[in-house]
């Protein structure tokens, strides 16, 4: 007896607390909560945390995000307005700002993620085509941080803009902002993630860059070679003029000394006769040195002092 009495306390138990599962529902800070009843909304959405209740066995709960949500559109290939073909990829953050209309039009994330899809990416197809490439690249009209002569040889750098990237993307979520109203979802933030040209478009592109950095090099090395032969030219002429200095005065210390040897030789060989003959002795024969070789050839007369010595040793 003591047995059927604990079996049948359990069944009444678990007959209980199932009916309580079916009763409360907890709502936590991340999460709000739409209620239905055979499958139609009953009441307002439940947007506060806690314990709550429900009738049991007839209504539902539905769970909901409260949080910043994140989509992250597909790269599209979009025409500009000046007829460029490029990659978006774009992505934006969103919120349900209205849990019973988000759940009587969409239902799901997975829903909202698509009409998400049809709506930013028809308004961002829409800001490309209607826009030339450089406001969807720029955002403001910055001065080139670069000397004049190469902002000359790059000339898209000084394009002027009137609209600009940020302004195209503020355009863009106002507009999918009010389309997605009556989805009771709320676009916070749009960026473009990345733009990138067509495939036959870049390698055009590239090959203009490449053509502009070519012709700055040039320039710079044409320069650099101008200067190097400057600096060239005026080491030539300081190092002629060093020559030119350091020979006068070695011709300078040379004469002063030829004129002190002379000095001496004058003093020493000038006392007699005999040392004055001496003296004009040696002199012939350093001339004769200094004139003649085994191939000279000399004609001279016979009263040449030239010759006053070579015919003494006759």
């Amino acid at each position: 007896m003591k047995e059927i009495k604990g079996i049948g306390l359990l069944v009444v138990l678990a007959i209980v607390a199932f009916v309580l599962s079916q009763t409360l529902y907890v709502v936590n800070e991340k999460e709000q909560v739409i209620i239905t009843q055979f499958g139609e909304p009953v009441g307002e959405a439940v947007i506060t945390p806690g314990l709550k209740f429900k009738t049991p066995f007839l209504q539902k709960a539905n769970y909901f995000d409260k949080r910043y949500l994140e989509w992250d559109g597909d790269p599209n290939q979009v025409p500009t307005k000046d007829k460029v073909f490029i990659f978006v990829d774009t992505f934006a953050r969103w919120r349900i700002t209205d849990p019973l209309k988000y759940f009587e039009r969409l239902g799901s994330e997975r829903e909202a993620q698509s009409r998400l899809d049809d709506i930013l990416d028809g308004e961002t197809r829409n800001a490309v085509a209607s826009h030339n490439l450089i406001e969807l690249i720029r955002s403001t009209n910055r001065t080139p941080d670069q000397p004049d002569d190469i902002a000359d040889i790059v000339q898209d750098t000084l394009q002027i803009i009137n609209i600009g990237r940020e302004a195209i993307q503020e355009q863009i979520q106002a507009e999918a902002t009010t389309r997605a109203t009556d989805l009771g979802i709320e676009i916070l933030d749009f960026r473009f993630k990345r733009i990138n040209y067509a495939e036959e478009v870049r390698r055009t592109v590239y090959d203009r860059m490449i053509s502009e950095r070519n012709r700055i090099a040039d320039k710079f090395r044409s320069e650099g070679q101008g200067e190097a032969s400057r600096i060239n030219g005026e080491k030539e002429k300081e190092l002629q003029r060093i020559q030119s200095e350091a020979f006068r005065e070695a011709e300078t210390i040379r004469g002063k000394a030829d004129a002190e040897a002379a000095a001496i030789y004058n003093a020493a060989y000038n006392k007699n006769a005999s040392a004055r003959e001496l003296y004009s002795f040696i002199k012939s024969m350093e001339a004769y040195r200094n004139t003649i070789d085994k191939e000279t050839s000399l004609i001279i007369s016979t009263d040449s002092e030239f010759y006053k010595y070579l015919n003494s040793f006759r």
